[in-house]
């Protein structure tokens, strides 16, 4: 139970993954990585962060057998990321916001979205390729909301995604 509390107090969740049939990671022994590309002003304050993207996807992929190896390898790791601007808002309520001005006989009163605050959201997705065939593999994706102006804390939010990536790869 408390382990299913934890994961759902997570900020980092998985979207999506999807693998051919028939794919494990057990049947590939060496990785790599294709040449990532970075544009766009909100990726910017970020791009020093695709270092530690790598390192932590190669951790990971390490620690379930395989080596990264720029001869050859047997798969390749293709990255997306994106980085999105996004806007909380909460809704006007009649008894927590009820209205200043009752001037008028007909005045009607009518909910409406409040901004609370801005806050960047990052995706990442992975794409595994098999190298030999040239075929997609297995893809995912992963989401969270960047913390501001804490690169430590941003670092751990990367690692704990990237795990909770790689653990839904097939072994």
């Amino acid at each position: 139970m408390l382990c299913l509390l934890v994961a759902a107090c997570s900020p980092v969740r998985v979207l999506d993954v999807e693998a051919d049939q028939g794919f494990h990671l057990s049947n590939y022994k060496t990785f790599d990585f294709y040449e990532v590309e970075s544009s766009g002003v909100e990726l910017e304050p970020y791009a020093s962060q695709l270092d530690h993207v790598k390192q932590e996807i190669s951790r990971q992929l390490e620690q379930r057998g395989l080596s990264r190896s720029t001869a050859q390898p047997d798969l390749k790791i293709n990255l997306g990321v994106v980085v999105a601007e996004k806007v909380q808002t909460r809704e006007t309520n009649i008894l927590t916001d009820p209205p200043f001005y009752m001037g008028q006989r007909r005045y009607t009163w009518k909910s409406e979205e409040i901004e609370v605050r801005r806050y960047q959201q990052g995706t990442l997705s992975l794409h595994l390729v098999d190298n030999a065939r040239n075929e997609l593999v297995w893809q995912g994706a992963a989401e969270g909301v960047i913390p501001d102006d804490n690169s430590a804390k941003l670092q751990k939010r990367i690692s704990e995604g990237i795990q909770k990536l790689i653990q839904e790869i097939p072994q």
